[in-house]
């Protein structure tokens, strides 16, 4: 289904990408308890983003399992999003772990054009993405999934068909438009150096 976001960004596991990718989609549509609600998630150059980083409260992904923190653990989707409530980024691997969350992305805005009213989380994103070989997955409180490579916006994805006519697409330039079901799928149309 993300295809055409998968051929914009660095060489990941479509494995690993895709559901994490769904489950930022999740959030987005469902929120949590009746509120909508925003979160990051860091994919790859793991050791850059948590130099990069720190710890707003203690982990609590810390010290359990690498099996217990993998993206295909069926378990661990219900866990991510009552965290996703908290402030702070989630640290993914290459290889799909949940390496920390909670976590502060010391982020510079010098440099980072974001759209306007996009706001810090985005600027956060975008900003770690521009110092730091990793993906950011940015769930906006609009119910907006974003994706930034190399400080810019590479992709949107609006969970509901029905936004795409009251929501102008922060995107810039050539767009390709994709509708599955419910939802919009917008991606630049250019030819990234990867």
């Amino acid at each position: 289904m993300f295809e055409s976001i998968l051929c914009q960004l660095p060489p990941f596991d479509p494995a690993i990408l895709e559901p994490l990718i769904e489950l930022a989609v999740e959030i987005a549509r469902e929120g949590r308890e009746g509120r909508r609600i925003g979160t990051i998630f860091t994919v790859g150059d793991e050791a850059a983003v948590l130099a990069k980083s720190r710890p707003l409260i203690l982990d609590p992904l810390a010290g359990h399992p690498e099996a217990e923190r993998a993206i295909g653990n069926a378990n661990l989707r219900g866990t991510i999003k009552e965290l996703a409530q908290l402030d702070g980024a989630f640290v993914v691997s290459n290889h799909g772990v949940f390496e920390a969350a909670c976590r502060y992305l010391d982020a510079a805005a010098d440099g980072i054009d974001v759209p306007l009213g996009l706001g810090s989380r985005h600027v956060a994103g975008a900003s770690i993405t521009r110092t730091t070989r990793a993906v950011a997955i940015v769930v906006s409180q609009s119910s907006v999934v974003r994706l930034f490579c190399h400080g810019d916006l590479v992709a949107e994805i609006l969970p509901e068909v029905w936004m795409l006519n009251r929501h102008q697409a922060s995107v810039k330039g050539a767009v390709k438009e994709e509708r599955f079901d419910d939802m919009a799928v917008v991606t630049a149309r250019f030819p990234r150096a990867i």
